[in-house]
């Protein structure tokens, strides 16, 4: 039976990069926000961003369900960045007697400060996909809203440093 992988990390942690290394190994589709607000709206929602954001990942949620009845195996890639949203989201597939497997990528600070640097260098060179340049104010806006799990919430703890 297929499942669900629910990649959590904050922000420039290396979550999509995992998900792509897990992709072939776990022959799965990857589900992104970032992917879908970057394709949709050029990352330009302004004061949307949250709403759109609550639509997409409701609509990804149940196409992920869809895709896993199909027998195939999902990848989701928006970071789960609080203890409630895990929870019910654990909850929503446990509910489908769909299988998930929480991924956690724990970066340390040094390589954390590294990827938002070549994130932001990536967006000025215009070489950015999906990104949106992270300045010191989004960044510590970001950070007030990530809760870090603790190892009972998560099935497989990745350690991130170069």
């Amino acid at each position: 039976m297929a499942k669900v992988i629910l990649i959590c990390g904050k922000i420039c942690c290396g979550k999509s990069y995992y998900a792509n290394q897990l992709k072939t190994r776990e022959n799965a589709v990857i589900l992104s926000c970032d992917e879908m607000t970057s394709i949709l709206f050029d990352n330009d929602l302004g004061d949307r961003h949250e709403q759109m954001i609550i639509k997409i990942k409701d609509y990804l949620l149940k196409k992920s369900v869809e895709l896993v009845k199909a027998n195939c195996n999902v990848i989701l890639d928006w970071g789960f960045w609080t203890k409630k949203e895990r929870d019910l989201t654990r909850k929503y597939f446990n509910e489908q007697n769909i299988a998930t497997e929480f991924h956690y990528i724990n970066v340390d600070e040094k390589t954390w400060l590294k990827n938002i640097e070549e994130r932001n260098n990536n967006v000025v060179a215009g070489k950015s996909g999906s990104n949106y340049y992270l300045d010191e104010g989004l960044k510590n806006k970001l950070l007030s809203m990530w809760e870090e799990p603790n190892k009972a919430e998560i099935d497989f703890w990745i350690e991130v440093n170069r």
